[in-house]
């Protein structure tokens, strides 16, 4: 009884940190409707910056001043971030906003490396609570019941701000009405940035109080990521309350789920989170999602198949792509495949999302599992590549038949949550159940067959697959299918009274992506010969997601040069400079910022732009366009 009692007070002392991050994450979400991925960032940078004031100062005065100057000091970056960075790309896509985060979070990482090194940092311990006090016989540190005090006394606060002044009062509007509030005459920029400061603030505050507790590490910003967005998503989106009552939550089930279910302690939490949502869609305490500003791939100018110059264009391409093999390098050969295999991975995505209009923050699910589907294959069934090639995907396709059986009745940001809890599932599956998938240390010896163990072999093979898929995935866009599904993701409504079920219809291009995802992750399989959790993990979601950002939602094959131009730029950068993801970071940031639309999506606006309009003949749906962009 005794233990039980000191790993709940421990649990709790978690959930105070966490809640004060995820209140922060919840409250920027809910005024501005940007998700923050770089709210880990600023978490990370207010441990690191406390730990610096804090170890230059001694003394209680100094310790918690040094703790109260960080998160000031980390609030101003981010105010700073938010006038010059998202204020520039508010009118796009809200996936945009994402884009840009991620691109500072690229950024925060090597500059806190050149600041303060790679070494794990002990920070001093809190003058007053350095000891421990016995309950029931057991020790409890002080520090943990000071952090168990101010979980609550940050709730109260934040409701006293919100609901007894005239500046909580306008970010309550603000959170029911963007629009109306404008209409008031209030000035939501500077609105904006207050909030986003507060969100940066409290983000810092729960590192900054991490010092005496744990290391400072330049891994803590992906480390609380995850477990801020299931809180956040949990207790419900905009939602302070109810990330309160999530963290408790989580953090009590991540206490008690190492002792009672020790093999699936790392599931439990997303199970909970994937329930949730399937019951509860808008979580504990939120609300039902409104209109999202902008959707994925809605563009003015209606799509086209390619002319006939086109399609010769990319044949030629193909044809070129094919030669390199005749004169380029293993090194180069080896990357080169390597990039081929994301573009298949990155068009299934763009295809999900582009046409489908759903964003998925978990599909290298269906990428990492096609991988472990042909290594399973392989050392189990002793199966060859090329049955291994044929059958590992269907691991992909009954992941996303399963997974997308429950997410496609979401829609928005709660649709990409959920994917992301799914995904989260599996990688946790592959991470502990050790016998099967070998855990962190993977699976290897996966080598393709004889005729296509050369660079050479392998890297056409990998182009003919690819070339292909993306065909593949390009014919369904203009399909009936393919109109049929666009009709659902421009108009669930309309598409229902006209026979077309959105639901099945979102649930079958759910599987497409999952089953063309999988098959670019068996190619992964046998081009690097092994297969690891990191397959499934969020960072490779995210790849996925800035490859397709890149390119262009508002274009049918932007994935294409989207993955391309991002995985050469990254791979060409680790083997260049030690700073690889600083310039990456600041290249995504200035992409995102120049280019809005993506880089394919800007040259399609540019050749629109030049080319001449015509006078006579033309066709009544060019008319309205024009029309539509004089309005602009």
């Amino acid at each position: 009884m005794e233990f039980l009692l000191v790993q709940a007070l421990s649990g709790l002392s978690s959930a105070a940190s966490l809640f004060l991050v995820a209140s922060g994450l919840s409250i920027i979400f809910g005024v501005m409707r940007i998700v923050n991925f770089a709210h880990g960032a600023f978490y990370m940078l207010g441990a690191y910056v406390a730990f610096t004031l804090t170890d230059r100062f001694s003394g209680p005065l100094g310790f918690w001043g040094g703790i109260l100057v960080a998160c000031l000091i980390v609030s101003v970056v981010g105010a700073l971030m938010e006038m010059l960075l998202l204020r520039r790309i508010y009118h796009a896509p809200e996936l945009f906003q994402l884009l840009a985060t991620f691109g500072v979070t690229l950024m925060v990482q090597d500059i806190v490396l050149l600041i303060w090194g790679p070494e794990d940092l002990m920070g001093p311990r809190a003058p007053g609570f350095t000891g421990a006090i016995e309950l029931l016989g057991r020790r409890v540190p002080t520090y943990d019941l000071l952090l168990i005090g101010l979980g609550p006394l940050v709730l109260g606060l934040l409701w006293l701000l919100f609901h007894g002044t005239r500046w909580g009062v306008l970010v309550r509007a603000a959170t029911q009405d963007r629009d109306m509030v404008a209409a008031l005459g209030v000035n939501q920029k500077w609105l904006f940035t207050s909030v986003f400061a507060l969100g940066v603030f409290l983000a810092a505050l729960g590192g900054a109080l991490q010092i005496p507790r744990t290391t400072v590490s330049h891994a803590m910003d992906l480390s609380i990521i995850v477990e801020v967005f299931v809180v956040v998503v949990i207790g419900g989106l905009g939602s302070v309350p109810g990330a309160f009552v999530a963290a408790v939550l989580v953090s009590e089930l991540n206490a008690f789920g190492i002792l009672v279910l020790p093999k699936i302690s790392m599931v439990v939490v997303f199970l909970v989170m994937a329930v949730v949502l399937v019951v509860r869609p808008w979580g504990l305490f939120g609300k039902p999602e409104g209109t999202p500003r902008a959707a994925a791939g809605l563009s003015i100018r209606p799509w086209k198949p390619m002319s006939g110059v086109e399609r010769m264009l990319v044949a030629l391409a193909v044809v070129a792509a094919a030669a390199l093999p005749l004169f380029a390098g293993n090194y180069v050969l080896s990357v080169s495949t390597e990039i081929l295999v994301f573009v298949l991975f990155a068009a299934s995505l763009h295809f999900l999302m582009t046409v489908g209009g759903l964003a998925s923050f978990g599909h290298a699910a269906y990428f990492g599992l096609g991988a472990y589907g042909a290594a399973f294959m392989v050392k189990y069934l002793g199966a060859p590549m090329e049955l291994a090639l044929l059958a590992g995907p269907l691991l992909g396709l009954a992941g996303a038949v399963l997974f997308g059986w429950f997410c496609v009745r979401l829609s928005g940001v709660y649709f990409a949550m959920l994917t992301l809890a799914f995904a989260q599932i599996a990688w946790s599956v592959a991470f502990q159940w050790v016998e099967v998938t070998g855990g962190d240390n993977g699976m290897l010896s996966i080598w393709p067959s004889s005729w296509a163990s050369s660079p050479q072999a392998f890297f056409w093979l990998t182009l003919g697959i690819v070339a292909v898929g993306v065909g593949v995935l390009r014919m369904l866009v203009f399909s009936p299918f393919g109109f049929g599904l666009r009709a659902a993701r421009d108009s669930s409504l309309r598409s229902e009274a006209i026979g077309i079920n959105r639901k099945s219809t979102q649930w079958v291009a759910f599987i497409v992506a999952g089953t063309f995802a999988g098959v670019a992750g068996s190619l992964l399989a046998f081009l690097k010969g092994s297969v690891f959790p990191e397959n499934l993990a969020i960072p490779t979601s995210v790849d996925g997601l800035v490859m397709v950002l890149l390119g262009g939602i508002e274009t049918v094959s932007g994935a294409v040069i989207g993955a391309i131009v991002y995985k050469a730029l990254a791979i060409w950068l680790m083997s260049k400079t030690e700073l690889s993801k600083l310039i990456l970071g600041a290249t995504i940031v200035l992409l995102v910022v120049a280019f809005p639309k993506g880089i394919v999506g800007f040259l399609e606006d540019l050749r629109h732009r030049l080319k001449p309009p015509r006078q006579n003949g033309a066709k009544p749906e060019a008319a309205l366009v024009a029309k539509a962009e004089a309005a602009e």
